[in-house]
């Protein structure tokens, strides 16, 4: 039980609740033309518990090092010796296994959808991909806001198939901008640690003060994708309109709590802020599609 708490620490399991709620949001707009089927489901349930588990072990594999020379993350599990390197090895090949096959689900309906289980990989492989970016190029955060986006897609494709694509990609679209903006927000904390181990991130490479500006910029742009939704989806009224107002209100709250010259609100900004956002977003979906208003 000891190893299973740390494991569920190191993945932090408790950040699903990001990408979670825009898969969600995703699948309950797919079946109001598509069937509802408890099968799709879980499916989808499974395939987004595995597929983050297994990138964020491997991402703890991957910065093990760079994690036990930043003060800031020197406790974590691996560097810390809670964790050993074997049992998150083994730990991310059993989970990215189980999200590949999780996809095999949705070979079981009706009609069988063969499209999650042939992307399964190459998703899997791109999201993994993301722990290596930061030691190449600047735009790490948008690798990562790419990888997210794929869960409203990934979801669509797994009820719909590749059809009437323009509702997940306008989703997908604002959860893009929206974790490459708090990621770059939270990267802001690590800045001086990036540049002496040559790490490569927006706030080390434009500085702070800039990169809390594209980071507004980027949650506008987010806001922008969400708004084009409600006028693109013939279920999305009223409802949604007000409550995405309030869930722009919430970001700019996010903004306010971070300033160049203190970054002690990052952590709340990151978690509470955009847990609000994620779940609010969900939530508003479905009042909306239950109200029809």
């Amino acid at each position: 039980m000891s190893t299973v708490r740390h494991l569920l620490g190191l993945i932090r399991f408790s950040h699903t609740i990001f990408a979670l709620p825009f898969a969600l949001l995703s699948a309950v707009l797919a079946w109001q033309s598509e069937p509802f089927r408890i099968l799709d489901l879980v499916g989808i349930l499974l395939c987004m518990i595995f597929a983050r588990s297994a990138a964020m072990a491997f991402n703890r594999i991957t910065d093990r090092r760079i994690d036990a020379a930043n003060p800031r993350t020197q406790n974590r599990h691996l560097p810390s010796g809670k964790l050993s390197l074997r049992t998150v090895v083994l730990f991310t090949l059993i989970t990215s296994g189980g999200f590949v096959a999780s996809t095999l689900l949705f070979l079981y309906r009706e009609p069988s959808n063969p499209w999650p289980l042939m992307l399964s990989v190459p998703v899997l492989l791109f999201v993994l991909a993301y722990s290596l970016t930061k030691r190449f190029f600047a735009l790490t955060h948008f690798w990562l806001g790419a990888s997210l986006m794929l869960a409203p897609l990934a979801a669509w494709i797994a009820i719909r198939g590749l059809v009437e694509l323009e509702t997940p990609l306008l989703i997908g679209a604002g959860v893009f901008f929206w974790v490459a903006g708090f990621d770059m927000l939270y990267s802001c904390q690590d800045v001086e640690f990036d540049r002496q181990a040559k790490l490569f991130s927006v706030p080390a490479w434009i500085g702070v003060r800039a990169t809390l500006r594209l980071a507004f910029v980027c949650h506008v742009l987010m806001l922008i994708a969400m708004f084009a939704l409600g006028y693109v989806s013939p279920f999305l009224g009223m409802v949604y309109f007000v409550g995405l107002g309030i869930l722009a209100v919430i970001l700019l709250v996010q903004h306010w709590l971070v300033s160049p010259n203190d970054l002690s609100r990052v952590n709340a900004a990151f978690f509470w802020v955009n847990g609000l956002v994620s779940i609010g977003l969900f939530a508003l979906v479905l009042l909306q599609v239950v109200v029809g208003v």
